[in-house]
């Protein structure tokens, strides 16, 4: 098996509790060469921990050293990282969100036809064994009338309490300033001028309820209509209801309930004769399987409920297998970041919707 040289750019949470021991799980698909980031105590303390070679602070330099690709799992946005990553010939791994604006991901999606390399978004709950297992019985339904998400989030503090996430203090603030100047420039390039509760908003949309997004999506296809948004709670609460080509309608829900422990995202699928309902841990967990609920009824008319065993191997360990496969195989990327575009401008449209108080349908 050919084995992929790896850098990871971003020293943080995602990358020490999921990212990096994954790579090192997939010791036969992957060798991490380096790993970079703005903080050289993070940096360092990372390399000693998951026995990386090397490391750096400035990505260039990670983009100068003998690297077939790059994981980009850094603070937003990555769209400077990633199109430098195409320009030096680099397969990319982009953690979501992939990017905030529509100028940002066709910028990414050109850089990639150009290169020729793989770009492939960090959706990981569509690798999901159990969000597979369910996209199964979806298709073999008749027809689907109703769908419902729900995602009930606690502050992600009290589940990377659990694990060892090493952090330190040793960049100036001042270093942060081009970040946070791409950042707005991001988000007004997406969605203009708007109320700090929209700006919120979006954001929690991009980085949290991106999740729910991409997996509708993947699930059923893109929405062909958004019928309303509402926002509460400074932002802190978002419902949209969607609508589907076969004229069924999705009402999906992220409310911050920061103190619970318990954390609760569902997809649930309804249709005349069968009902899906898919149940997620955070991504902020190790060894904790999604759940798929299934009930119908049988040709004989009796009515069932079933819970299929799912496969313990991670959605974040798949999501890398198959970015391997993409690269030494040349199979077709399940979530590319051209896939991402529909996302972004679903978003973008949700925003709109709230901020004009119109439905809007998708391009």
């Amino acid at each position: 098996m050919s084995r992929i040289k790896i850098g990871v750019v971003g020293c943080g949470a995602v990358a020490q509790v999921q990212h990096l021991p994954n790579l090192k799980h997939l010791h036969r698909e992957y060798e991490v060469k380096v790993v970079c980031d703005l903080s050289q105590k993070a940096a360092e303390a990372v390399v000693k921990r998951f026995q990386i070679p090397h490391y750096v602070t400035d990505y260039h330099k990670l983009l100068d050293m003998d690297v077939d690709a790059v994981l980009l799992c850094h603070g937003d946005p990555k769209t400077e990282v990633a199109l430098a990553a195409f320009d030096a010939g680099k397969h990319v791994f982009i953690e979501k969100p992939v990017c905030f604006s529509l100028q940002e991901i066709d910028l990414m999606i050109e850089a990639q036809k150009k290169s020729g390399k793989v770009g492939q978004a960090g959706y990981m709950k569509v690798h999901d064994p159990a969000f597979q297992l369910a996209k199964q019985e979806v298709d073999s339904m008749d027809n689907y009338r109703f769908v419902q998400i729900n995602h009930l989030h606690p502050r992600n503090e009290l589940h990377l309490n659990q694990f060892d996430v090493e952090r330190f203090n040793d960049v100036p603030s001042d270093a942060f300033a081009p970040v946070h100047l791409a950042r707005q420039k991001a988000r007004y390039d997406a969605i203009g001028d708007v109320s700090p509760e929209e700006e919120r908003a979006f954001f929690l949309l991009s980085g949290s309820m991106i999740h729910d997004i991409y997996s509708l999506r993947v699930m059923l296809g893109t929405p062909s209509e958004v019928i309303s948004a509402e926002v509460w709670a400074d932002g802190a609460g978002v419902c949209i209801v969607f609508a589907f080509p076969n004229g069924a309608r999705c009402v999906a829900t992220w409310v911050d309930l920061p103190e619970l422990w318990d954390f609760k995202e569902t997809l649930e699928i309804y249709g005349g004769n069968k009902r899906v309902l898919v149940s997620y841990p955070t991504g902020f967990s190790r060894g904790i399987l999604s759940e798929v609920t299934i009930h119908g009824i049988d040709e004989g008319g009796i009515t069932y409920t079933k819970q299929p065993t799912i496969e313990w191997e991670s959605a974040f360990v798949r999501e890398l297998r198959h970015f391997h496969a993409c690269i030494t195989e040349g199979e077709p990327c399940y979530t590319s970041i051209k896939s991402a575009r529909k996302d972004i401008e679903l978003i973008i449209n949700i925003v709109k919707c709230y901020a004009n108080r119109t439905n809007l349908k998708s391009g």
